[in-house]
């Protein structure tokens, strides 16, 4: 029998951790973040990465462990994921995967596609055409030697025009032809995928007003400033294109003003979760509603069955 990993999937603000944190309470689980954004040191206010309390109270892993500077890809999340699934196997726990980065959960279950390593020199070359050309210039030039994956991109849509274009370079290629060849072997685990969704988007988007607003009292301004003088950062860069950070990088440029930092940060987060429900809509998963009261104890339960199978798993006092 394989062993069992919980995949813990939501869009944003739709209570992944407080459920994630509550399952660990009851189940000897460590959790694996699942979030292209909380790889990054000291993002932390924009990313709503766990407090160090929750942390030092269950085991959390691939949060904080590049800088700013850095990439991080799907194909090391996937390497770094299964490596962390057997380590925590073979501590007697199960591994809990929480996030919302869809992309890695598709990696994760479905192996990786036949596509080439990023390569530094090549993606500085594109960018340097964006600057003077723009991005849609290059969505353009995309849509000649890959026409399928231009059709699902945006013309602004910087970082995947950049990838697609960069993988068309390094192999003569079009992306979309490569993605259908898998080159890793698949997950030997027996995973029970959990889908948060909600019963009433405009639930969903009350939550992330508040969350986004929350993340504003909280200091986001701030914590990009002192990030900018820390690192060598530039808006073209992964970690400066995630949901808020990229807008509070316009207010400190003076391109936008405080009110519109609002309205854009929460709009931003608004399309990030339709995207997120997009995946998930072709995920094959039990969902649970997010905005459901106990929540939280409905997933409880229903793994309560579902892991009951799993005789070896020892109980928490026995791990403890």
């Amino acid at each position: 029998m394989k062993p069992p990993a919980i995949l813990l999937m939501g869009p944003t603000a739709s209570g992944k951790s407080t459920v994630a944190l509550d399952l660990a309470a009851h189940v000897p689980v460590e959790i694996v973040s699942v979030d292209s954004a909380q790889v990054f040191r000291n993002m932390d206010i924009g990313t709503a990465k766990p407090s160090a309390t929750d942390r030092n109270a269950v085991p959390h892993h691939l949060i904080d462990i590049i800088d700013p500077t850095e990439s991080y890809s799907a194909a090391r999340f996937h390497a770094d994921a299964v490596r962390l699934m057997h380590e925590i196997a073979a501590r007697g726990r199960i591994p809990l995967l929480v996030g919302g980065t869809m992309l890695y959960f598709k990696a994760l279950r479905e192996g990786l596609s036949a596509l080439p390593h990023a390569d530094a020199a090549v993606r500085a070359a594109i960018d340097a055409e964006a600057r003077k050309r723009g991005w849609p210039a290059l969505h353009a030039e995309l849509a000649r030697v890959d026409p399928m994956t231009a059709s699902r991109l945006k013309p602004a849509d910087s970082q995947r025009i950049q990838r697609a274009i960069e993988v068309f370079r390094l192999t003569g290629r079009p992306m979309s032809e490569l993605l259908g060849r898998r080159k890793t072997e698949p997950l030997p685990f027996h995973l029970e995928q959990l889908a948060l969704v909600p019963s009433d988007r405009r639930g969903l988007h009350r939550r992330i007003e508040a969350r986004f607003e929350s993340m504003l009292k909280k200091g986001l301004v701030q914590e990009l400033r002192e990030l900018r003088e820390r690192y060598a950062l530039s808006s073209a860069m992964p970690s400066m294109r995630c949901v808020g950070y990229r807008e509070a990088w316009q207010f400190l440029e003076g391109e936008i003003a405080a009110t519109e930092l609002r309205d854009r940060g929460i709009y931003a987060t608004r399309q990030l979760a339709k995207r997120q429900l997009t995946w998930l809509r072709a995920t094959p998963a039990t969902t649970f509603d997010c905005l459901a009261n106990d929540l939280a104890v409905q997933v409880r339960r229903y793994l309560d069955i579902r892991l009951a199978s799993h005789s070896w798993i020892p109980t928490r006092e026995s791990v403890n």
